[in-house]
């Protein structure tokens, strides 16, 4: 009874191998399924570049309507539904990237690696009838095996020739040619699974910060399930100062945040200036400088204190950007101007309760309105920063590096050399994978070198 237990429990395990080998692999291994995988993953992706990705509902609401429809079917709705905000932390994006990784993986096991075995597995020809079956081959008289291996070994050719059988030879280069595809596949692999561990553990922020204040990272916008933020509660960032080089037509040439990272004692632990392509790294969060703005605006009354008070943003209809402020000019706050600014340039349009222009000043200027002498002292910008952290980035790196290296390998042709002499004939064959025609002229080239010192 026991033995029959033991039989039925082998059958049973042995149930889902065979569904593995005759109903899985053949699936995984299909390169027509491979292909399709592929070009869904890239036109999910460019999707996912040309729709913004994590943004408010309202935005599409905005961006995408109903009536009319982005080609006809390309709501917000839809957009909402499937994912399309959000494409690359999406189940189904998700699942291309491990099927397709799966079906590298087995074609890799099932195809790349037993070829790679059957190219290292050789054997001798020791029968005449043997070099009939090779592609390219032929006889010649009255020379040696010695003269050929050291014709092979000047062309890089790793010969294989046993001590008791001098008139026998094997030789081969290019086996590089055969692990290059498996190096690719292995390239792939790594790319997708840091693609993975970047949607499932990275996140997303955005911060609008003013020149001398500091902040911590909490604006979070997109973040995947597995994200860890317990790291942003250990260190702030300061923005020590914002400012903007122009150009001298009054365009924008770059602009720039001078930047520290303090721990929660206050003290410095890095330091850096970032502009746009130039961003601070600190222990995986990566600071990118990407928009900027006007928050406050600096004043004086007569001899008063600086008082500083907010600007905002104005809705010019897209003509252009404006920021505006209202600054009172009697203590009961019966009276006041308006205070309008474009950039950080300096100049300041003050505006009447009536909405007339009544001066123009710059930082650091003075003039009288309402009695009041007013000083512009200064013009407090602000940086716009998105903050990416993506533990996957190391990873997607390596695997670019395997894929790189795996394809220069593969262009390597993987050629081999057989010959045998027997009485006073050797003949010689061989055959390559790829680079046909080259390995012909190779081989020609090899039959002159050796029939060269005969007719000499």
């Amino acid at each position: 009874m026991t033995t029959e237990n033991s039989a039925f429990t082998a059958s049973w395990w042995s149930v889902p191998g065979r569904i593995l080998r005759k109903e899985v692999l053949p699936v995984l291994t299909n390169l027509r399924l491979a292909i399709a995988l592929l070009l869904l993953i890239a036109v999910f992706s460019i999707s996912g570049t040309v729709i913004e990705q994590g943004q408010s509902p309202a935005f599409y609401q905005t961006n995408y309507p109903e009536h009319p429809a982005l080609f006809g079917f390309l709501t917000w709705k839809v957009i909402q539904v499937v994912g399309l905000d959000h494409v690359y932390r999406t189940w189904w994006y998700l699942g291309l990237l491990i099927v397709f990784g799966a079906s590298l993986t087995a074609c890799t096991f099932t195809r790349q690696l037993p070829a790679l075995k059957t190219a290292r597995r050789w054997k001798y020809y020791q029968e005449p009838r043997q070099f009939q079956k090779l592609a390219l081959s032929a006889e010649l008289d009255d020379i040696s095996v010695q003269s050929l291996k050291q014709i092979l070994h000047k062309r890089k050719y790793t010969i294989f020739q046993e001590p008791e059988k001098q008139d026998i030879l094997y030789a081969r280069k290019g086996i590089m040619g055969r692990i290059g595809p498996i190096i690719v596949h292995v390239g792939i692999v790594t790319i997708l699974l840091g693609g993975i561990l970047g949607a499932m553990t990275g996140f997303i922020a955005q911060e609008m910060i003013s020149s001398g204040d500091t902040f911590q990272v909490k604006n979070i916008i997109d973040a995947g399930p597995w994200a860890n933020f317990q790291n942003l509660k250990d260190w702030s960032v300061r923005v020590n100062r914002f400012w903007i080089d122009y150009t001298p037509t009054g365009g924008i040439d770059q602009f720039y945040s001078d930047m520290s990272v303090v721990n929660n004692q206050g003290e410095e632990i890095d330091h850096q200036k970032i502009f746009v392509n130039q961003p601070l790294r600190y222990h995986g969060v990566t600071f990118y400088q990407t928009d900027w703005g006007i928050s406050a605006i600096q004043i004086k009354f007569n001899n008063s204190p600086i008082f500083q008070l907010p600007m905002a943003s104005l809705d010019t209809k897209g003509k252009g950007r404006l920021w505006g402020s209202w600054i009172p000019t009697k203590p009961d706050l019966s009276e006041g101007v308006s205070v309008i600014a474009k950039d950080l340039q300096g100049m300041v349009l003050i505006y009447d309760s009536t909405g007339k222009l009544v001066d123009t000043v710059r930082t650091g200027m003075s003039t009288n309105i309402n009695g009041v002498n007013l000083k512009i002292v200064d013009v407090i910008g602000s940086t716009g920063l998105q903050i990416k952290s993506d533990p996957g980035i190391p990873i997607v790196y390596s695997g670019f590096a395997l894929l790189m290296l795996g394809a220069t390998m593969s262009y390597f042709s993987h050629s081999q050399i057989w010959a045998l002499k027997t009485s006073d004939r050797l003949y010689i064959g061989g055959k390559t994978n790829r680079a046909q025609v080259a390995f012909e002229k190779e081989i020609l080239e090899i039959l002159e070198t050796l029939s060269s010192p005969a007719k000499t």
